[in-house]
């Protein structure tokens, strides 16, 4: 259990500041996306006064989910005048790239690809507005994602400038959301990467909920995999372990080719 989470978002908030001034940034822009990685994300950057530009990126939006991202973004204006937003449709792009791409032969690996192909529209979408007004773009990506089981889009929601709950488990999330008085909807609301145009969730996705992968986490870290374990425990690390493995090349920098130098 979190000791404090006001000196924890204190702490995320003096860093974000620190982070800001070192590299002579205006503020940070964010994507919303109605779920409570965004929304503790844009109230932390918030906090620290800077300019904060939220935007809210629909490509065939589940309607929960967008009305969760409306609700987030009216709470965050009314109370901190330094946010401004910006609602951006995608479906246009996205329905415009998908009428000049080949049929795959596998349909859900296509399918997989164009979903990860919405989050990378977005990450374009954001760097835009960073660049023109000199901000950050700030990652929302949590603990158990981002170095658990690389639960995200490689050059899509990966592709940031900064992280700042990245440190934190998905529990820890839920109790930061609590004490920033986040608006109910999203703190009730089941997680999901709002990637497929319906109503799945991470769970539904993992085939594990997060408390069950942070467990999971805590072992493998721990190398107690050689315990005898059973049931739904050894069904949960199977799914992380794999999950694990198979997404490190998102988690480990770029493969680099070095050349002997008697080569050069």
């Amino acid at each position: 259990m979190m000791k404090s989470p006001e000196k924890v978002a204190n702490h995320i908030i003096d860093w974000l500041n620190s982070f800001t001034e070192e590299t002579g940034m205006n503020g940070f822009v964010i994507g919303i996306s109605g779920g409570i990685d965004s929304a503790i994300t844009s109230t932390l950057c918030a906090k620290t006064g800077k300019k904060v530009i939220c935007l809210e990126m629909p490509i065939k939006q589940e309607f929960s989910q967008l009305n969760r991202a409306r609700s987030h973004i009216k709470w965050l204006k009314s109370n901190f005048k330094n946010v401004t937003s910006l609602r951006l449709p995608l479906d246009g792009v996205f329905e415009s790239f998908t009428k000049i791409i080949p049929e795959a032969k596998d349909k859900d690996i296509q399918y997989l690809s164009l979903a990860n192909t919405r989050a990378r529209l977005r990450m374009t979408s954001l760097y835009y507005f960073a660049a023109i007004n000199q901000c950050l773009v700030a990652g929302t990506g949590n603990k158990i994602e981002d170095f658990g089981v690389g639960f995200y889009t490689k050059y899509g929601d990966g592709g940031v400038d900064l992280s700042p709950i990245a440190d934190l488990i998905k529990t820890e999330v839920f109790i930061i959301a609590k004490h920033l008085k986040i608006i109910d909807s999203i703190q009730n609301a089941a997680p999901s990467d709002g990637l497929w145009g319906d109503d799945r969730t991470d769970e539904d996705q993992l085939g594990a909920t997060y408390p069950e992968l942070e467990w999971a986490m805590n072992v493998y870290q721990s190398g107690s995999l050689s315990n005898d374990f059973s049931g739904r425990q050894k069904k949960v690390l199977e799914i992380y372990t794999k999950l694990h493995l198979q997404n490190q090349h998102k988690m480990n920098p770029i493969p680099v080719c070095k050349i002997p130098q008697e080569f050069l």
